[in-house]
């Protein structure tokens, strides 16, 4: 095969680089992702009034969610990397839009363990963290770490946009409004996805930005199969004792974030007095101070130990965790607001310097999927943990026991962060750019 090498544009050129409009492109879609993702706490209780449901019932599908969203990250990652990432994002935004609309007419729990669990969590799953670290490491060499950090707040992002309006939808009108915005917004992101997004820099006659090689790199043909990339990465990366801290630290981040707090802190408010709506606020608020903390978190993992940033993260969080028990009540207390804070700021502050130990330990052709797979323990590790705080809460009437034990689960994972080892130094620039295998004539098009 003989692909022709294209210089990158004139340095004296201020226009700006592709690669800004395929990250705001990329934020967009990691937005509407989180939007549905958000809304599940907020939807529980309308659900049960509606339907008679109970809360191991929709625990369960919240569970179910998270579960395939994670397992499905990795298998999307080998996707994006055979297929690229400009077919498999609409798609995914298509089958987002699909199974958020149709629990409008859903009658029976299994339709929302479907629709929920299935279809919204493959969606959303395929639109998940990593598909960020793709695109951040294959279009960016210079402030990458920042980058991450962006695309990681995107979660905070859409729970700061979408959840106060869902909270109010459900309080007003009802929860299929809420379903509704969701479907709608999804679907108008398919056709801006598929006119922006590019799969590498080289389809449009550019390096990565950052990158001051005078040739673009010829993209590396990928034409293993999706499934069996995935299960390959995940079998040679098994052998490395620093992916299994990655697991176990990501697993524990997942429970302390999307399964504890993200599913069940309004529903733990009100069982204190609180209103919901005031809940699904302080919510949105830990979103509003994330994307501080993440995009920090994303500037300090160009400049600090990602290891000692992640012990940090962990060990904080855990204690913060400890308190909530004592900060709830019907009212917003200002010890309260401390936490929102100081909880925000730390939400998935993780996610930058985790995804840097996977590229520097793995290499960057191997550390999509491989962070796929890490990312597969987070969801796992949030999946137990909705179900195991709706068992705690249906069993003995309060949360307590739930916190108690995000909090030290927290506070072990700071100690296994300091078990990784130091990576060796990365590279300036990376030497090939993974690509579709349907590169085998040059792309002319532009932006």
């Amino acid at each position: 095969m003989t692909v022709a090498v294209r210089t990158a544009p004139h340095p004296g050129r201020r226009a700006v680089h592709r690669a800004w409009w395929v990250a705001a492109v990329t934020m967009a879609a990691l937005v509407a992702a989180a939007g549905f993702r958000s809304s599940t706490g907020a939807l529980l209780e309308p659900l049960e009034a509606d339907f008679g449901w109970s809360r191991a019932t929709t625990s369960g599908a919240v569970s179910l969610n998270l579960v395939v969203y994670g397992l499905t990250a990795p298998f999307a990652a080998a996707l994006m990397e055979r297929f690229g990432i400009r077919r498999v994002v609409p798609l995914s935004l298509l089958l987002v839009a699909l199974g958020s609309g149709l629990t409008l007419v859903m009658t029976q729990p299994w339709q929302l363990w479907v629709l929920w669990g299935f279809a919204v969590g493959i969606g959303t799953g395929s639109l998940a963290l990593v598909f960020g670290a793709i695109v951040a490491n294959r279009w960016f060499v210079r402030h990458r770490g920042l980058v991450i950090g962006v695309f990681s707040a995107a979660s905070s992002t859409g729970q700061l946009v979408f959840l106060p309006l869902i909270a109010r939808l459900a309080d007003g009108p009802g929860w299929r409004w809420a379903a509704g915005l969701v479907a709608a917004f999804a679907l108008l992101l398919v056709p801006v996805c598929w006119l922006v997004l590019r799969d590498v820099p080289a389809d449009v006659g550019l390096t990565p930005y950052g990158d001051d090689s005078a040739a673009v790199p010829t993209p590396r043909v990928v034409r293993t199969g999706a499934a069996r990339m995935a299960l390959r990465t995940l079998r040679e990366s098994a052998r490395v004792p620093t992916f299994w801290l990655l697991m176990a630290t990501f697993w524990i981040c997942g429970w302390s974030t999307n399964g504890l707090i993200g599913t069940h802190f309004i529903p733990a408010a009100h069982d204190h007095g609180m209103p919901a709506t005031t809940s699904a606020s302080l919510l949105a608020l830990i979103g509003v101070f994330d994307i501080v903390g993440t995009v920090a978190s994303g500037w300090l993992t160009d400049r600090v130990d990602s290891r000692y940033l992640l012990f940090a993260y962990y060990f904080l969080r855990g204690l913060s965790l400890l308190v909530v028990p004592y900060l709830l009540s019907p009212h917003v207390e200002p010890s309260l607001f401390v936490f929102i804070l100081f909880y925000g700021l730390d939400w998935v502050a993780t996610v930058p310097p985790t995804v840097t130990l996977c590229r520097q330990h793995f290499g960057i052709e191997r550390s999509g999927v491989v962070f796929g797979w890490v990312f597969a323990s987070h969801m796992v590790g949030a999946g137990v943990a909705a179900s195991f705080a709706g068992w705690i809460r249906q069993a003995q009437g309060d949360y307590f026991a739930a916190w108690i034990t995000a909090g030290l689960l927290c506070v072990a994972a700071a100690g296994l962060c300091l078990l990784i080892p130091r990576a060796r130094p990365e590279p300036v620039a990376p030497d090939s750019v993974p690509a579709r295998d349907d590169l085998d004539e040059p792309v002319t098009d532009s932006m």
